[in-house]
C-alpha cells in the first residue's frame, strides 16, 4: 500500500496505553490537519483509543482492524490495528505494568513489519514507558542512537538538529569523534534530507569547544567536513557552537550536526519546546517520535498538549512524500 493517492499511509503506535499517548494521538487526528498530508492509521489497543476519545471529548469513532485494510481516510473515523496484544480489560492508567510493556513491544514490532513490507510509508512511535518495557524485558525494542549507524534529529520550527552522539559522557564523546565518523554522519544526514525533498541541503557542523577552537576541531571535525565537501555536499564547519544554532534559525542552514546530546537539546528546548518532534535516522524508512514521555501525572485529565504529536504526524506525512520541512505559518 504505502500511499493513498498522493498522500502516504503513516502508521502511529499509540505509546504506552497507561500514558497520554492515545489522548494526544486522537487530539492530533481531530484537528483535521493530519489528513491534509497523510493517511493516518494507529497501531495499538482500540479500547485505549476509545477511552482516549471519551476523556478528550473528540468527535470520532474507532474502526478496529486485526490487520491493515484499506484505510477509511475519513477524519471522523480513527483506524486502529489491534491484534489483541493488550486485553481490553487490562487498561490501568498512570502506572507501569508488565502487560503494557509486552503490548508496547508487540506494537513496535508490528509497526516495523508494516513499514518494512511497504504497507506504511513511514512510522511514528507514541510516548512509551521505559519502566513498562523493562518490566517486560523488552527495552531492546526501542531504537537507541549509535554513532555511525543511527542518529537522533530534533525539529522545532526552523531549527533542526542532528546529534552525532546521544547519551554519552563528554569524556566518551571526545574519544569517539573522528574525521571518518563526522564525514559519514554528514553524508547520512545529507542523503536523508534529499529523500525528504530538500534538493540541496545546507548543513552546518557545530564545533565541540568554545569558538570551535581545539584539538578536536583541528584533528577530527574539520577533516571530516572537508571529506564531506569532497563528496559534493554543501556543508560548513566547524562553526562556533555559541552561534551556529541561531544561524540555522535565521535560515542560513537547513540542519545542524551537533557533537553531543545537550549541545543540541538545550538549543532546541530553549528555542521552542512545545511542538517539537523527533526523527530517528537509522531504520530503512522514516521513523519519528515525540519529545515527551507518558506524563502519568496528568493522564486521565484530558488536558495533555497534542502539539508535539500533531507536529510529528504532519512532518512525517510531508517528509514521507518528499515535500520537505513545513515552513512556519504553513500549517492551518
Amino acid at each position: 500500500m504505502g500511499s493513498l493517492g498522493t498522500r502516504p499511509v503513516v502508521g502511529t503506535m499509540i505509546g504506552d496505553p497507561a500514558g497520554i499517548g492515545p489522548q494526544v494521538a486522537v487530539k492530533a487526528l481531530a484537528s483535521g490537519q493530519v489528513h491534509e498530508v497523510s493517511v493516518p492509521v494507529l497501531v495499538g489497543s482500540s479500547a485505549a483509543v476509545e477511552r482516549a476519545i471519551d476523556m478528550t471529548g473528540v468527535k470520532a469513532r474507532v474502526r478496529a482492524m486485526k490487520s491493515l485494510e484499506t484505510p477509511s481516510d475519513d477524519p471522523g473515523v480513527i483506524d486502529v490495528i489491534d491484534t489483541g496484544a493488550l486485553p481490553a480489560g487490562v487498561l490501568p492508567l498512570g502506572e507501569d505494568t508488565e502487560a503494557a510493556g509486552h503490548a508496547s513491544a508487540q506494537w513496535l514490532d508490528e509497526l516495523d513489519a508494516l513499514a518494512r513490507d511497504g504497507s506504511f510509508a513511514a512510522t511514528i512511535m507514541g510516548p512509551i514507558s521505559t519502566g513498562s518495557l523493562k518490566m517486560a524485558g523488552k527495552l531492546d525494542k526501542v531504537i537507541s542512537p549509535t554513532p555511525g549507524e543511527s542518529y537522533l534529529v530534533l525539529l522545532t520550527g526552523p531549527l533542526r538538529v542532528a546529534h552525532l552522539t546521544d547519551h554519552m559522557s563528554l569524556r566518551q564523546v571526545i574519544d569517539v569523534i573522528s574525521a571518518d565518523l563526522v564525514a559519514k554522519a554528514i553524508g547520512q544526514v545529507n542523503d536523508a534530507m534529499r529523500s525528504w525533498g530538500i534538493a540541496k541541503p545546507r548543513i552546518a557542523v557545530a564545533g565541540l569547544n568554545p569558538h570551535a577552537m581545539g584539538d578536536e576541531e583541528r584533528l577530527a571535525i574539520a577533516p571530516g567536513v572537508e571529506g564531506a565537501k569532497a563528496m559534493g555536499i554543501a556543508v560548513e564547519g566547524p562553526v562556533a557552537p555559541d552561534s551556529v544554532f541561531r544561524q540555522c534559525i535565521e535560515g542560513r542552514y537547513d540542519m545542524v550536526l551537533a557533537m553531543f546530546h545537550d549541545q543540541g537539546h538545550i538549543a532546541v528546548k530553549t528555542w521552542g519546546f512545545s511542538g517539537n518532534c523527533v526523527i530517528m535516522m537509522g531504520p530503512p524508512y522514516l521513523h519519528m517520535s515525540v519529545a515527551h514521555g507518558t506524563a502519568y501525572d496528568i493522564v486521565g485529565s484530558g488536558i495533555a498538549d497534542a502539539a508535539m504529536m500533531l507536529s510529528a504526524m504532519r512532518t512525517c506525512g510531508r517528509l514521507a512524500s518528499g515535500q520537505g520541512f513545513e515552513l512556519q505559518g504553513e500549517a492551518k
